[in-house]
């Protein structure tokens, strides 16, 4: 008869051999030298009834026999784990017993419609037999439908070229029940690819062979030679056909299960859920003891302590909230700040349980946990609407602290922002944290509240919040302003309408009231930064030559920029300076020691990095505002690094200078405020007033503040796959970072000379494993990636002539590298094969490149200072 599915002849037994085989590696690497196995039997295939009214409707038994374990490359005697071992020793008695035990299949067409087999077999066993029972589906016309086997329901598209049939499976399509979870920014995530290829050879209107391959490939996006891959490949060959046993009669397949053996019963063909327990896993205190050394705080800009964060992070993932609480509960605080880094990274519900549990934001007295755990929870890879409800209700009570509490509701605004980014924004808890933001930024009339909102709302990015920051900077006093347009600065260009531009306008021209040269200067960079039309590009041009003195230098050395780094509006800059030929010399010759400079850190085939510094003094050399940036992006996103403001104002009167136009009246004040991971941090002033800064100056120790210290879980990605061999499968990449950043202002009267210091220091550990578990053998590949840097930031300004002299440096120290790779293959038993290859560098200090100008500064300063040795003040 005429079928559409490959058809069994009655009476015979088709014998094959069968084998899977996975491979794990590296991306790059050929498949000889891969850890891994392969399960190898012979498979004996049967037809046992056929309906009687529909001759492609088949029952077909399927048998495998004779099980070998053995390695998927060759091994000597002493690195083969298998060596000397009896496949039921392997595998286990009952297990093996449990795989050969033969399957049935009922094929309609080609198509699976049912498997059977015994229901309390092990689920390992049962996905092996599921897998070959996939292999037997397949159709012999070409085309394209969704159909079900081991790894769910999958689009599958058939070519057939007369006795060859390839079955092509679109893995990211498939519908399985997998955890999957990944980083919020692409350039910290991880890049993957699946694909399934089955190539089919017929004879005699039956299966001749079997190809089936799979593969999978995971890369860091910021560094693509880190990565992994697995292989898994079936193959299946007919060996001979021989007399078998005749035809079941029955109308139903149902009667000829229960002639057969009633134990049998129809089962899912897509796999179900394994996991192979832990025998010897230590308890997660046993696991802090282990590692509680490498996170003294001492110790917190070393790879070290980022690597014990994340196996710790492992960890705390598997634990009750019980025993997160006793470890919390048990330590030391010089320890608890980091084990709060940890088990607010972890993100679990358990785990956030227990951290809310143990802090009381009543009591002032644990302000570094809670600051800890706040900024955390800003940082966090995949926040849960739970976590900013829990924040919002925080927030609604009381907090013993004000500092705490303007933190807390900087980071219900940056959960906000990474929950929308993730088609969140219509959740209750976001659409309650959102109004609540902006209802009270409306009513507030405190400064100290309008700008703990709108530092929420520089982290929320919510387009409806664009009108009322427009409102704030222009209309608001200097810090509100300020603050209100750096929040602009940070939206994405497409969202700055006309409105926004005629505004920043209005305030770089001073079109409606005099404005402070640090919103001017805001205002500008906008302008430019977002597509700037002939007409605003020129009138900018225009200002040069007009404005206050240090700003003049400022707007000429950014348009420069632009040109030297051939920023996106360097065509209508290039454009409107070809047409204003006759203007140019006199105001574009101005005196002055302010600055913008960008340039290159890192170009790479992955990602790219620039540093930029723009620096704004006042009239009198006293630095207003001094902003340093450091950005990574790829061909489509871009990361905001770390961001490191210093500002000051009203500062002249130490140095009896007269102050700038329209900045008689400012209140004394210097502080600084940071961007980490496109997370605006809590801004920290170091002296209000100017009592309050006399006092400082005159204990000044010139030690820098702290601006955040801790450990930040950067990349964090897991996905389980099931192979359709049968095994599963998963891959872990977590990027852990240790930072420390502190940043000082001192004054030496004496000298008339201020310096500025911002250190970074950041140590960056990254650990993946990738791995095929089949419960009695394990094999995968472990990388491991770290590097340690420490950058620091120092300007030196004399104020004893004019133009004083400033000197900018940017230095990075030497930072080794290193990378280490382990492939292992284990049986529980305890014995295992491991292979090893490791890699170091350094990565040789450098001084960063600023403008010529400052380095002939530097000259001077440095030359100057070598004949006025001795201390400060």
């Amino acid at each position: 008869g005429h079928t559409t599915g490959p058809s069994l002849n009655n009476d015979k037994l088709y014998k094959f051999a069968y084998s899977a085989e996975v491979y794990v590696d590296r991306v790059k690497a050929s498949l000889q030298k891969s850890a891994g196995y392969r399960i190898s039997s012979g498979v004996d295939v049967n037809l046992l009834w056929r309906n009687p009214d529909n001759d492609d409707n088949q029952l077909v038994k399927i048998t495998m026999k004779d099980v070998q374990v053995e390695n998927v490359n060759e091994r000597p005697a002493a690195k083969n784990i298998f060596k000397g071992k009896s496949t039921e020793k392997i595998i286990g008695k009952e297990y093996l017993e449990a795989l050969q035990r033969p399957i049935m299949v009922e094929l309609v067409r080609g198509k699976v419609k049912t498997f059977y087999s015994y229901q309390n077999e092990p689920g390992f066993t049962q996905n092996i037999k599921r897998g070959l029972a996939s292999l037997f589906q397949l159709q012999l016309h070409s085309g394209s439908s969704r159909e079900v086997d081991i790894s769910g329901k999958c689009d599958t598209t058939y070519h057939v070229r007369q006795d060859q049939v390839t079955k092509i499976k679109d893995l990211d399509s498939c519908e399985i029940e997998k955890k999957r979870f990944t980083s919020h920014n692409r350039i910290l995530d991880i890049s993957t690819k699946a694909t399934s290829a089955t190539v089919y050879v017929l004879e005699d209107s039956f299966i001749k062979s079997i190809k089936a391959e799979e593969n999978f490939v995971f890369v860091l996006n910021y560094r693509r030679k880190t990565g992994a891959k697995i292989v898994s490949k079936q193959r299946l060959e007919l060996k001979s056909v021989q007399a078998g046993m005749g035809l079941i009669a029955a109308k139903q397949v149902a009667g000829v299960i229960k002639t057969l053996d009633p134990k049998y019963v129809a089962m899912p063909l897509e796999a179900e859920p394994v996991k192979s327990e832990c025998k010897k896993c230590p308890s997660l205190s046993e696991h802090w003891q282990s590692i509680r050394e490498q996170m003294h705080p001492d110790k917190l800009s070393k790879p070290e302590a980022a690597k014990s964060f994340l196996s710790f992070i492992q960890n705390i993932r598997k634990a009750t909230k019980e025993e997160i609480l006793k470890i919390i509960k048990s330590e030391n605080k010089e320890f608890l700040p980091q084990v709060v880094d940890a088990v607010t990274s972890a993100q679990t519900p358990e785990s956030l349980e227990a951290v809310l549990e143990f802090l009381d934001f009543k009591d002032a007295s644990t302000f570094i946990l809670q600051e800890r755990f706040l900024y955390a929870c800003g940082f966090a890879s995949r926040p849960s609407e739970t976590l900013l409800k829990s924040l919002t209700e925080k927030f609604k009570g009381d907090v013993a602290s004000q500092e705490i509490r303007e933190t807390l509701v900087i980071v219900m605004g940056a959960l906000i922002r990474k929950l929308c980014d993730r088609e969140g924004c219509k959740l209750p808890a976001v659409v309650e944290a959102k109004r609540l933001i902006l209802n009270r930024l409306e009513k507030a009339k405190k400064e100290d509240n309008v700008q703990m909102y709108l530092l929420a709302l520089k982290n929320a990015l919510l387009p409806e919040a664009i009108p009322v920051l427009l409102k704030y900077a222009e209309s608001g006093e200097g810090p509100i302003s300020s603050l209100a347009a750096t929040a602009l600065q940070r939206y994405d260009p497409s969202f700055l309408t006309k409105e926004v531009k005629e505004t920043m306008n209005r305030i770089y021209h001073q079109t409606r009231k005099i404005h402070e040269k640090t919103v001017r200067t805001t205002a500008a960079a906008i302008i430019l930064n977002s597509n700037p039309s002939y007409m605003e590009v020129k009138n900018i041009l225009l200002s040069i030559g007009e404005l206050p003195m240090e700003m003049n230098k400022y707007m000429l050395s950014m348009i420069q920029d632009i040109l030297r780094f051939e920023m996106p509006s360097s065509k209508t800059v290039r454009q409107v300076l070809k047409d204003m030929r006759a203007h140019n010399y006199d105001r574009f010759s101005k005196m002055g020691s302010s600055s913008a400079y960008t340039g290159y850190i890192t170009r790479g085939p992955d990602v790219s990095s620039t540093y930029s510094l723009d620096i704004l003094y006042s009239g009198s050399g006293i630095l207003r505002r001094s902003n340093m940036n450091i950005r990574v992006f790829d061909r489509s996103t871009e990361l905001h690094a770390i961001q490191v403001v210093l500002e000051a104002q009203g500062l002249e009167s130490i140095i009896a200078a007269t102050p700038d136009e329209g900045e008689e009246n400012l209140d004394s004040f210097a502080g600084m405020s940071a961007i980490l991971f496109d997370f605006q941090l809590r801004p920290v002033t170091f002296f209000q007033g100017y009592g309050d800064l006399m006092s400082k100056m005159l204990s000044a120790t010139g030690d820098p503040m702290n601006v955040v210290k801790g450990l930040v879980l950067l990349t964090d990605f897991l996905q389980e796959i099931q192979l359709q061999a049968g095994p599963t499968a998963s891959a872990e990449f977590l990027g852990g970072l240790a930072i420390d950043i502190s940043g000082g202002m001192e004054f030496s009267l004496w000298y008339r000379e201020s310096k500025t210091n911002v250190k970074n220091r950041v140590a960056m550990f990254i650990a993946g494993n990738t791995e095929v578990d089949s419960f009695f053998v394990k094999t995968g590949m472990e990388t491991t990636l770290e590097t340690e840097t420490a950058l620091d930031f120092i300007s030196t300004v004399q104020f004893s002539q004019y133009p004083f002299l400033v000197c900018m440096q940017m230095d990075r120290v030497d930072s080794p590298f290193r990378t280490h790779m382990t492939k292992y293959e284990s049986l529980p038993s305890g014995r295992r094969y491991t292979a090893r290859r490791g890699k170091a560098a350094t990565l040789a200090g450098n001084e960063y490149p600023l403008h010529q100008e400052n380095s002939n500064m530097c000259k001077k300063v440095f030359g100057a200072k070598s004949d006025s040795a001795g201390s400060w003040f």
